[in-house]
This record gives C-alpha cells, structure tokens and sequence, in this order.
C-alpha cells in the first residue's frame, strides 16, 4: 500500500511555536512550563507530564483566570514509577527528557471541540499538513460520542477508528482509558497514530503485532469526565475537563521525514557535537552509536534539572540525577573519552534550545559547574572501584562467583553497573550472584521510588469552591460566619464537643501554611461552642482551619470569633524575619551563588537551607550571626509594597525557586541602605513578619550541618527563644567550672589535658591487651585439635573486645600455619567472634561462611574475606552450645 508523502518539513523549534501559535488562535492563554522539579507536590518525583503544573485545576482545588491554555512542558522520566532510563540509547523513541506540547479546557470545552481541533493542527496545510491517509485513531469502546465525531464530524471512515476496550485486566482499565490515580477524576481518551509505512515492521493498535515500531502514537487527547470513587464507581464530573499531549520528539521525526527520534535536529546537532567534543572520526555514523544517543539526551535531562534548583547527592532526585550523570560518562568513555568531556556539551544544547528555555543561557556557568565537578567525583570513584574489585578477585579463583552485595557496592557507590563488572569477571571465568544483587538492586529502587506515584484518595481532599479574605497582614483577631464544616473529610452542619475536623471562614486572621512558614494556630469561638486551631492550611483560594472542638457544639452558618495566638505569632513573625536576613547574610558572606534550597519557619526555630559545598566554620558562624544582629540592632523598618511581577525584578527582589508568582507580588525589604540606596534585603513573600528588624531582638545560630551533596542547613532561634538557648549554655559553663573546679577561661585547657590524659589511658590498656593476647595464645596451644588431618583450635576467651580478639586470632594463626582458629569473647554483655582459615582450605571452609553460621545462631552479624572475618552476636547463653557444634560443622566442610 503506498502512502501519500509528507509536504512539509519543519525544526523542533518551528513545530514547537507552531502548536503554540495554533492554540493561541483558538483562544488558549500560552503558559510557560512549571519546573522539573513539581510545586508543593510531594506525591512526584520529577514533572513527567503535560498536566501536572494544572493537577489542583482538574481537581477543583485552584482556579485560573483562564479556561483554556496551551503549553510546551519540559518532563523528565529517569526515576520512580515512570522510569524510560535503562532503555535509552537502545530504543527509537525513549527518553529521559522530553517536551509535551498540551492543550487544556478546564470545564469549558469538551470532545466537540477537541478533536476537530487536533485533525485541523494536523492535517491542514496551514500547519503540519500531515497526509489524512496515514492516520488512524483510537477510542475507548464505550465512547460512542468521540467515535462518532471523527466520524460524522471529521469525516474519518469508520475502518480508520479503532475501539479499544479492558486490555490491562480489569474494569477501566485500558489504554484507553486515563486516571490521575485509583480515585479522583478520570476517562476515555482518544489517540491518533502515524502509519510509518510497511517497510516497518508492526500492526495497528489491538493487534498481535501493536508492539512494532510502524503505527506511533502521536497525538493523545484525555477526557476527564467522571470521578471515580473508593468502591469503583464512577460519577460524572460537573464540568469535564480536556488535557492533551504530543511528544514533542515524535512529531519532530515526522514533520523531518525520519522514524527514529534521535534522527531529529536537536539529537543529530547534539551527537556531531559530542563526536567531536570527544575526539571521534568524523565519518562516524551517529545512528550506529546508541552511546552518543546516549550523551544527547542524556545532557538535556542533566542540564534542565540543574537549571531548575536540583543538584547531584545521594538521595532522592539528587540520586537520580547524579545516575544520570554517571551514565553518560560511561558511555563516554566507551566512545574514547579519556578526559572529563560531558560539560562541554551543555553549551551546544544552549544554542539549540536557548531561544525556547532561556534559562539554559542564563545558568550554562552554573549548569557546567556542577556536571564537571560530579565528572571529576566519579573518576575518583571509578579507580576506588577498580581497585576494589582487584582486591576482590584475589580470593576468587575460575569457578567462584563473586558476592551480590559487593556487585551492587561497585554499582551503587562507584557506578559499575552489573554488566560492566560481569564483562571484567567473564575473562576470568568468575560468575555474579544474580539474585543477591537484584535483592539489593530492590532495596535501591526503593529508595529512588520516593514518590513515584499518586497514592492517595483525591476524594478526600477537601474541594472548596469559595474564597477566604485574609485579614491576617493587620490583624489577629476578626469576626466572620462559618461557611463550611467538615468531619472525616466530609461536609457537616456541626461538629460537637471531642470532634476533629476542619472549619472554613468567609474571612480569617488565621495564616496558611505557605512560603516555609507554618500555618498559624488559636481558637473560634461561637455562642454554643470553642473550636481550637491546630493548623491552618489553603485548598484552592480557601483557607482550611484544622482542629477540634473542646467546649460546646459548632455550627455552620454562625457568627464566630477567629483569635490566632498572639505570642506564636509573634515568635513565628521574628523568625521568618531572621531568614531573610540571613540569606541576605549567606549571599554576602558566600557569594551570589548561595541560593536557597528550602526552609522552615515555626515558632520555636527556623530552619533554613541553601546551596554550598563545604561545612561552615566557626568563624564563618561568628560572621553570619555578627552580620544579622547587626541589621537587627539598626531597627530599620521592614517595608511591604504590592508590586507587578516586572517593577520587582527592576527593583532587584529575590524569587524562590520553586514559587509560583502571579502578575502582582508583596515584596519585603529590611534592613540598612547600600551606596545604591537598595536595601539589606529584598525578597518577594507572602508570609508574616516584625514591623522593625529590631523585634527579632537577638539572633543565634544553633546548629549547622550538610544535608545533601552541596546543600547545607541552618537551625537558628530569635527573641527569647535565643536569649534562653544562650542562658542554657552560660549555666553548662557554669556546671563545667564547677566540676572542673576552674575559671571559665580555663575549662578549654583543662578539658584538653583530661583528653590528653585518656588517650594515654588508652594506649595503656591497648599494650594491656596485647600482653593479655600473646599470655592467652600460649595456653590455647593446648586446645588445638586435628579435624579430618588439619589443626583446628575452638576457643572462647574472657574480657576481650573485637579489636584484642584479632590479635589474638593473628597469634594464634601464626602458631598453626595453615590451620583453623575460631574465638569468641564475651566483653560487655556481647559477643565477639572471629574465624581465620589457612588459604590452602579456603576452596572447602571459607572465614566468611564460620562467621555467618556463627551469626546466624548467636543473634548477630558479621563477615568478611574467605581467610579471615569478625562478627558479633547478643545471645550470651547459646555460645556454648553453639562453639561446641562447629566441630561437626567443621568436620562436613573438611570432608
């Protein structure tokens, strides 16, 4: 069958503005795309869709001044539940970073619209102009409505629509039909294919041959229509709602005649650049390279995720990242790179995508920085884990398989992944224990899996449509009516004394939980009743009152009382204040790349963490608390102006990352004027905060500690929680001087001379014990026994520590030659034991296996190397019994 051929050919970067362009025609508002990194969304790792920045739109929970809008959103899927890593560089169409080009109706549009709209898009001339003879569609097999308007409206005949119904073992569940979880909303959805011609192998979707590489999707428009409950059934939503998406890449590599994604501009541009960043020939043939698939789209992934605030640790999307990271450079260095090369590349992607995503412009400095630094960190961790392995392969011989926890270590530490450790192994005829490393390899995905998810009941979220006046900025106490109550999620007229439940004002002095700072506490009174305030949080434009009601009954629709109270306020207000000042501090101390990285603001502490590589001094403490005090002693006022969102960035104010900012802000400044007239302090907040600097009253710095790779955090109080941290350390010093019987200025000295003094101590008892070891080894002589013709000696010794046993066992091994030596000690209500083997005796009794029979049957744990290993247990009583069976133990190894 021939097809009609394609009579346009457009860049990644024509298409992309075409969409939006089209879109905007019919009356979408262009919204630029969120953050790789989801907005108060713990239930994602990375943002992987189109519809994620819109999640509190579809679910009632926040309103827009638009219905209709059109994206072209930055996703990421390399961890947790959508997780394209493994099979990148191997495939035609899967990545770790992609666009979703979207188009959304939030209750106004629906099926009627949305699908002529997408056969226009992509069959008129006007825009991609793709041959109607070469697509076909897909609708859920109960969706008569969208059947018929491709039919009766679009005119696409009925053989070129196919229905799909239940393929994935159950009711609703199909390709066919989308959910946001296991409740919330959900519904049908309708795809378009491209046919790639029968030069490809595959079959149309439904059938045997779906899998193969002809038929792709490209084009996937979900109605959400109903709301499913927790027993299954489905409601109908009030207001349907339209969320489409479009792979960016797929249709790239269709509007370029090409059927692979990595055939596109963006990959083919990146792939010339790394071939002659590393020192490739120049005739190499991209396409047969899936490790340069690999680098291109590897560094898109990498450099946006920097740009967007996450930087390469070991947990969470640091851990991913820093994977991803890794992963590129192997295949570098399969490919010849000899040197540190993976940065490089972030200035070509720059140029290529730099008019779409500017920030990758405006952060290339920061983005190659961070990359060369984890490059330079992962050629020290590739040599450790080389000689690792060394010493490893010493113990093994042809035949043995080396350990699955030590071929997750050099996985999981040093980035060795499974089949580059099988390929060193498989010259030397040494196996992987397979199923010890996927164990582990488990635990790891764990890990990565954080929040992969939606797990929770969207239902039980609690969905408001009004909005709350906040008084809070000049008030603490108002009066306002009761509007809505709530009981175990669900709407109540009242709520009696001893019940827990949530209240919702027309107006409330009460602030909501938002920029760090916790949501505020107090009480709402009634005539018949006292609610009290345990937490304030926000559900859309609504402000939700947590608590419970200690006196009384509530009611809906009463007059009611709000008091916030006051002195949490005012401690909350002086330390939300104090991190202001701080960053401001950090950013003068460290330079302006000290960003914040996250904080929080209660009452009783702040908690501030920010962006640096190296652990404070404590001069640099001295200096940060010097330099805040010092704007708190000036007492300057802390002004608030409501800004547009372009005067403030005139006006130089500080943006969070990760803040959603709307066309207007409050923007804070504190503190002391420079030669510029700008002040200590500008940020743009919502929060709550003192009148003059000089109400936080003193500030202290109570701890300061690294949380991630290149993210440290700062614990600090204000007011009289510091004036009571400071008097608390005054009475230990006082306690000191008077045990040490001293002047305060002395106690360092005396504290260094008793340290002195202990140490010495210690090497005392060390020679002790040596003396008690070699004393020891000379009457074990005695117990030495043979055991199928070798020198076996099981022993159990009084009053020694791990470290004295190993010595002993050295003695003892050196009297024996190649013997067996097996002791055990109880010190300290625990056990030691430690099990050495002569290495011609290792192929049949290995010092790890004693060990691990040893730990098993006392309570504990151990091991080692196949000659020598140490372990303890808790099970004082069995040691007897269990010493006196290794015998036999012994025996069954020996043969």
């Amino acid at each position: 069958m021939s097809h009609s051929a394609i009579s346009k050919t457009m860049s990644s970067n024509e298409l992309r503005q075409a969409y939006i362009d089209f879109f905007a025609s019919k009356g979408h508002t262009p919204v630029e795309s969120s953050s790789l990194v989801p907005h108060n969304d713990p239930t994602l790792l990375f943002t992987n869709a189109g519809m994620n920045q819109f999640k509190d739109v579809f679910l009632g929970l926040d309103k827009r001044d638009y219905k209709r809008a059109v994206t072209s959103q930055k996703c990421v899927r390399a961890g947790g539940k959508h997780n394209d890593l493994d099979n990148v560089g191997y495939t035609a169409r899967h990545h770790t970073f992609f666009e979703m080009l979207g188009n959304f109706s939030f209750g106004d549009y629906f099926k009627e619209k949305a699908i002529p709209f997408a056969w226009e898009f992509l069959t008129s001339e006007k825009w991609l102009g793709l041959p109607k003879d070469r697509l076909y569609v897909t609708v859920y097999h109960t969706d008569d409505e969208a059947f018929d308007i491709w039919n009766k409206v679009v005119g696409l005949p009925a053989e070129r629509i196919i229905r799909i119904g239940d393929n994935k073992g159950g009711e609703y569940q199909s390709d066919n039909f989308w959910a946001m979880g296991d409740t919330g909303p959900c519904g049908p959805c309708t795809e378009v294919f491209f046919d790639h011609g029968e030069h490809i192998w595959g079959g149309l979707p439904g059938t045997p041959e779906e899998d193969g590489d002809r038929y792709v999707e490209i084009w996937n428009n979900v109605f959400m229509q109903f709301n499913r409950q927790k027993d299954g059934t489905l409601e109908k939503l009030p207001a349907p709602s339209v969320d489409t998406g479009m792979g960016l890449e797929r249709i790239s590599a269709i509007m370029q005649g090409v059927h692979s994604n990595y055939e596109i501009d963006i990959f083919t541009q990146l792939m010339s650049k790394a071939i002659e960043i590393i020192g490739m020939p120049s005739d190499t043939d991209a396409q047969k390279e899936p490790s340069l698939k690999v680098l291109a789209d590897h560094i898109r992934s990498v450099a946006f995720l920097i740009a967007d605030g996450v930087i390469p640790s070991n947990e969470g999307r640091g851990y991913v990242l820093r994977r991803i990271i890794r992963r590129a450079v192997r295949h570098g260095n399969k490919l010849g790179a000899t040197d540190n090369f993976f940065y490089k590349l972030v200035a070509p992607l720059a140029d290529i995508m730099g008019d779409a995503y500017p920030q990758l412009r405006t952060e290339k400095a920061k983005i190659e920085q961070a990359i060369l630094k984890e490059e330079e960190q992962f050629a020290k961790t590739l040599s450790q884990g080389l000689r690792l392995l060394s010493q490893e392969l010493e113990t093994l011989k042809a035949g043995d398989t080396l350990a699955g926890e030590i071929v997750f270590k050099l996985y999981d530490t040093y980035g060795f992944p499974a089949d580059l450790t099988a390929d060193i192994l498989r010259e030397k005829d040494i196996g992987i224990d397979e199923n010890g490393f996927e164990q582990s390899m488990n635990e790891q995905r764990q890990r990565a899996r954080e929040a992969g998810k939606f797990g929770m009941d969207y239902n039980s979220l609690i969905q408001v449509d009004s909005k709350t006046e906040f008084l809070g900025y000049e008030k603490l106490a108002s009066d306002s009516t009761i509007t809505h109550l709530y009981k175990d999620g669900k709407p109540t007229d009242s709520l009696s004394e001893g019940d827990e439940g949530v209240l919702i004002l027309e107006q409330t002095p009460f602030y909501a939980e938002s920029g760090g700072q916790v949501g505020e506490l107090g009480e709402i009174s009634t005539t018949t009743g006292v609610f009290e305030v345990l937490d304030t949080q926000k559900s859309g434009q609504a402000f939700i009152h947590h608590g419970v009601v200690k006196m009384g009954q509530i009611d809906v629709n009463q007059p009611s009382h709000a008091q916030v109270a006051e002195q949490v306020r005012a401690s909350s207000a002086k330390n939300h204040s104090a991190t202001h000042l701080l960053h401001a501090s950090l950013r003068q101390v460290f330079g302006e790349t000290v960003t914040q990285k996250g904080s929080m603001v209660s009452a009783d502490l702040l908690r501030f963490d920010f962006s640096y590589d190296k652990a404070l001094s404590e001069q640099d403490i001295i200096t940060l608390e010097n330099i805040v005090n010092q704007q708190i002693l000036a007492n300057t006022p802390a002004q608030i102006e409501i800004l547009d969102i372009e005067t403030a960035k005139t006006k130089g104010a500080m943006m969070l990352f990760g803040e959603k900012y709307g066309d207007t802000v409050r923007v804070l400044s504190m503190g002391t004027l420079d030669k510029d007239g700008k002040p200590f302090s500008i940020e743009l907040c919502g929060g709550l905060h003192v009148k003059h600097t000089g109400d936080i009253g003193l500030f202290k710095i109570v701890s300061e500690q690294g949380i991630s790779a290149g993210v440290r955090r700062i614990e600090a109080v204000t007011g009289m929680g510091a004036v009571k941290y400071v008097q608390q350390g005054d009475k230990q010093l006082s306690q000191l001087a008077n045990q040490f019987k001293a002047k305060r200025h002395e106690i360092v000295g005396r504290v260094e001379q008793l340290n002195d003094k202990n140490r010495e101590l210690e090497k005392q008892l060390e020679r002790l014990n040596q003396k008690l070891a070699s004393l020891q080894a000379n009457s074990l002589t005695d117990n030495i026994q043979e055991i199928s013709g070798q020198k076996v000696l099981i022993a159990t010794v009084n009053g020694m520590d791990g470290k004295a046993l190993r010595t002993l066992s050295d003695d003892m091994k050196s009297k024996l030659h190649d013997g067996i030596v097996v002791l055990a000690s109880v010190h300290d209500d625990k056990i030691a034991f430690t099990a050495s083997v002569g290495k011609n005796l290792t192929d049949k009794v290995k010092a790890g296996d004693l060990i691990k029979y040893l730990a098993e049957n006392l309570g504990g744990k151990g091991g080692g190397k196949p000659d020598f290993a140490q372990g303890g247990g808790t099970d004082v009583a069995k040691l007897p019994s269990v010493m006196g069976e290794l015998v036999k133990w012994i025996r069954d190894k020996l043969g």
